[in-house]
């Protein structure tokens, strides 16, 4: 049932899927500010930290086109209210975790109500929407989403200094229950559903593969690492021979839709990462405390909001290329300038304008990115494209965040401080590299207008 974004159950399905974002988006980076103070309290050693961060990031990676294709099937509302309730449960689990192993349990648990809510809100949104209003109202989305990441880290850090790291993980409850309200007055998809295609080779496959090598990249354990790889380089072989795979490989005959994907892995993996080391950066050498270091980064988050529902708005009028290409090219600039902050120098010359470039260039890039990944399917593949979408983002943040510690030099149990003061620097360079290289690959690849990618890839997977 198509839904007008100018009417109540327009208002009720962005308040619905933005807050259900916001969901994914503060158990993927708001922990960020806490990790000094789980590290002390625990105590945690720096390759549990690691898998505390990175737990997370692995579940949802790895079953997110599980998800997607349980979205086409049963349909996203569904799918998207038993991954809030699946959240709320592990969310308290975190809260009262008694060790680190409890708490990387309750994180991994956390990542799989995760898969379910993030492509299932999008996919919701997108496929609910009237064509026209589906650039505009992804803009929204992001704009008013954004509000978790803005907010997010500065009132964990007010926790963290106030109360409790725990409570960090209790945030999540209030947004949950509101979410679940407002999706009371949405109304449930169209009928017109996919066979459900439950891949269980392909999802074990994708989750023993990508938490290998992230143990491998954490602990320096190689054969783990070669063990990690075989198993994706089979998930990649075996998906084409199944009669319903977990991922159809029809979707990536679109040029485009590949270029998208692996653009998105490069910029989101650097922005998790860098995210990261600046806050790292802000408690460990700047003196900054956690409230101050989760504040540190509100002015790009603001800046966010109001340039991106502009720029959905800008991808109606010129399409999806220069918009994504310049915005992350912003970013790429904004990383360099943080490269440079040292200890002393005042917040405005250290962090602020990178953190305003910042903010421009996710502005300009996530609605074209967005829009133009979902432009590039059938309306019945949302969900899986969505997935895909997301998988892509969430494998390069696990990923990016995982070479942190060997970016840094970071050994055994050692702390973060001094690696930070010897390699933040050559970290972040490397980090605005990485995203260079995303914007180069959206210039020369994606169309200048996404839209006209459905026709191609409906010709050319058959589907």
């Amino acid at each position: 049932m198509t839904v007008k974004l100018r009417s109540p159950d327009g208002v009720a399905l962005i308040t619905a899927t933005v807050l259900a974002s916001m969901v994914g988006f503060v158990d993927a980076y708001m922990i960020n500010v806490a990790v000094p103070a789980i590290g002390r309290d625990l105590p945690a050693s720096v390759t549990q930290i690691q898998w505390v961060l990175t737990g997370y990031l692995i579940t949802v990676a790895s079953l997110l086109l599980l998800s997607g294709a349980l979205a086409d099937r049963f349909g996203r509302k569904r799918v998207l209210i038993a991954g809030l309730l699946v959240m709320l449960v592990a969310s308290v689990a975190c809260a009262v975790a008694p060790n680190a192993g409890a708490l990387i349990a309750a994180r991994l648990l956390q990542g799989a109500g995760g898969a379910l809510v993030v492509p299932s809100s999008l996919a919701l949104l997108n496929g609910s929407l009237p064509t026209a209003d589906r650039a505009r109202g992804i803009g929204i989305w992001a704009g008013i989403s954004t509000l978790g990441t803005t907010l997010g880290p500065y009132g964990g850090g007010w926790l963290v200094d106030h109360a409790s790291w725990r409570w960090v993980f209790l945030v999540n409850v209030p947004l949950i229950g509101l979410a679940l309200l407002a999706l009371l007055r949405v109304p449930a998809d169209a009928e017109d559903r996919r066979p459900l295609s439950v891949d269980v080779a392909g999802a074990l496959l994708a989750v023993v593969g990508l938490s290998a090598v992230i143990f491998a990249l954490t602990s320096t354990s190689w054969p783990i690492g070669v063990l990690g790889v075989a198993c994706l380089v089979a998930l990649v072989l075996l998906e084409p021979r199944l009669g319903r795979p977990m991922l159809r490989t029809s979707l990536f005959r679109s040029r485009p839709f590949d270029a998208i994907n692996v653009a998105t892995v490069l910029f989101y993996g650097a922005i998790s990462a860098a995210s990261y080391l600046v806050v790292l950066l802000c408690q460990l050498r700047l003196g900054y405390s956690a409230t101050e270091a989760g504040a540190a980064l509100i002015p790009e988050s603001a800046v966010f909001l109001i340039v991106s529902p502009l720029a959905g708005a800008l991808v109606a009028r010129i399409g999806t290329r220069w918009p994504m290409a310049a915005g992350i090219l912003l970013v790429s600039i904004g990383f360099v300038w943080l490269a440079a902050a040292q200890p002393g120098q005042p917040y405005v010359r250290a962090i602020l304008p990178g953190a305003i470039l910042w903010g421009l260039g996710l502005g300009l890039a996530v609605a074209p990115l967005t829009a133009g990944v979902l432009a590039a399917v059938p309306d019945q593949d949302l969900g899986e494209a969505s997935a895909i979408n997301d998988a892509a983002s969430r494998v390069g943040g696990v990923v990016l965040i995982a070479l942190v510690p060997l970016l840094l030099g970071v050994s055994g149990a050692a702390d973060f401080a001094g690696p930070l003061a010897d390699r933040y620097r050559f970290a972040m360079v490397v980090l605005a590299v990485v995203t260079l290289g995303a914007a180069v690959l959206t210039a020369l690849f994606v169309p200048a207008r996404g839209v006209r990618t459905n026709a191609v890839l409906m010709k050319g997977s058959g589907s």
